[in-house]
């Protein structure tokens, strides 16, 4: 007997045919999509693909040079984000959207004021009840009357999510949400997204984490240089299938690295305290060596004094207690110039705060730590010629995707710009390198290529000093682990022995085993 066909879903977006060029690019081209009604429809593609072109169209913020956009049936003109917004659109961005000088409810009401006494003042209480309702319905811990600024990255993350949440849109358009976020925090998202489309909320999710597809997609699009490569469903497709359409090529999932052969110590911690932005301590008496010729890598929940760590080890942050030696001189208090003259690279973990010049272009970023040097410079006077020739050398060894050296670093993918900070620290030959999140953001080709990277300048002889909050990078990149929690290693393994049940459970709690 022949079973009743399914109901087919009613599509509630519908992109038919978009192209979008820029000056030098061609950022999408025919290129179309459906959304339908309570599903999650995940787009991949390689840093610089047309990801975020397209989805921003979608958003309003930029406008097709041809094709259509429809929702739910009719076809809409978007002339900027407010125009999405009044139908029911909402969208969490890969680069914060915040006013660091706000509070948490400000930058949430901010453009959907809740107000009293017919509009004439502000009704921030209501605001803040709503934000603690909806914090605590999606598991997204949030205080709305902290100071963005003040927060961690992932802290600020929340804060997106909560403010995309706070305008109840029936559309959602998620651009790597996940990318700050612990692999708990992940878990917990991914609840918040089947909750919302079993409402009946449509999602598109931008993600380059493949695992994350196969969890939570109903049906998966593949851009490659702006155009369709490919279509499939979670049950036609693995990692290894979406990873080589996205990029074009076989692609290596395991990091190959011979064993280390670590030296004399070149970064020694001693007794190290320091306190975040508010004034609480978040690095508690820590002790830590790293060696020539080894990658230790530091896992931990975000939060535990990980970025203070870091900060103040690049001169970035003071310490309040306890020291840094660099290759056997007290470096504590040095400046971040003093610090890296010494050999000490850094790809920080905010590249938008603190890894780029946004508005400078691709050449003047390449070279934003070493310009005043005798290579790029002379008595002061700038060699045009010599900082041009050495950002189209780095341009084609890291593959960075844009028009132009010229062109300000701003306009290139969020991928495309972590590969700019990439090239610019390793190409610096450094001693050591201090590198937070190196792979955020990123597509599985370029993580591929950046780890292949980061394992020869060890095998060079360089230190390394990995902090990542994606516990398989650490596990496949170190040779060594220490786990911080609450500002202090509370354990240190080899990281052929190490175990991601013994790891994690040192992460969540500070101890190897349940004390009973």
């Amino acid at each position: 007997m022949a079973q009743a066909s399914k109901a087919v879903p009613s599509p509630v977006l519908e992109v038919e045919g978009i192209t979008k060029t820029f000056p030098g690019v061609i950022a999408n081209e025919d290129v179309s999509l459906t959304l339908n009604e309570g599903e999650i429809h995940c787009l991949l593609g390689e840093n610089g693909a047309g990801k975020s072109t397209l989805v921003n169209m979608v958003f309003g913020l930029y406008r097709p040079d041809r094709g259509t956009i429809r929702v739910r049936g009719e076809s809409v003109q978007l002339d900027n984000s407010g125009d999405a917004i009044a139908r029911g659109i909402g969208m969490v961005h890969q680069h914060f959207q915040l006013i660091p000088v706000f509070t948490v409810a400000e930058n949430i009401i901010l453009g959907n004021e809740v107000t009293r006494r017919k509009g004439t003042f502000l009704d921030l209480d209501s605001a803040r009840n709503r934000i603690a309702t909806l914090a605590e319905r999606y598991g997204l811990a949030v205080d709305p009357d902290a100071t963005v600024g003040e927060l961690s990255v992932g802290e600020q993350q929340r804060v997106e999510l909560v403010k995309a949440l706070f305008r109840d849109a029936d559309i959602l358009i998620l651009d790597e949400p996940t990318a700050v976020l612990t692999p708990g925090e992940v878990d917990d998202f991914f609840e918040v997204m089947a909750s919302l489309t079993g409402q009946g909320k449509s999602i598109i999710f931008i993600t380059h984490k493949l695992r994350e597809v196969l969890a939570v997609a109903d049906r998966i699009t593949v851009l490659r240089a702006g155009r369709v490569v490919g279509r499939t469903t979670v049950e036609g497709a693995t990692q290894q299938s979406l990873a080589n359409l996205m990029v074009g090529r076989d692609v290596v999932f395991q990091v190959e690295k011979t064993e280390a052969d670590p030296g004399e110590p070149v970064i020694q911690v001693h007794g190290l305290r320091a306190n975040d932005d508010r004034g609480v301590e978040t690095v508690a008496g820590l002790d830590m060596d790293l060696k020539a010729g080894e990658i230790f890598g530091v896992a931990g929940v975000q939060g535990n004094g990980q970025r203070e760590l870091v900060e103040v080890i690049c001169g970035m942050r003071p310490a309040t207690g306890g020291r840094v030696e660099i290759l056997g001189q007290d470096t504590t208090g040095w400046t971040p110039r003093r610090i890296n003259n010494l050999g000490v690279a850094h790809i920080p973990e905010n590249r938008s705060k603190h890894g780029v010049v946004a508005q400078h272009s691709v050449a003047d970023n390449l070279v934003l730590n070493h310009y005043h040097r005798a290579k790029f410079s002379r008595h002061g006077v700038r060699n045009t010629a010599a900082v041009e020739a050495e950002a189209e050398d780095l341009v084609a060894q890291y593959d960075v995707r844009t028009p132009g050296i010229k062109v300000p670093v701003s306009t290139l993918s969020g991928g495309n710009q972590q590969k700019v900070i990439v090239a610019r620290e390793l190409s610096s030959q450094p001693r050591a390198l201090v590198v937070s999140q190196p792979t955020r953001g990123l597509d599985v080709g370029s993580i591929e290529f950046i780890h292949r990277k980061i394992i020869n300048l060890r095998d060079r002889g360089a230190a390394i000093l990995l902090v990542s909050a994606e516990l398989d990078e650490i596990m496949s990149l170190s040779d060594r682990i220490g786990v911080l929690y609450r500002g202090k290693l509370v354990g240190t393994v080899n990281a052929a022995e190490a175990r991601r049940e013994e790891l994690g459970l040192l992460m969540a709690t500070g101890t190897a085993k349940d004390q009973h």
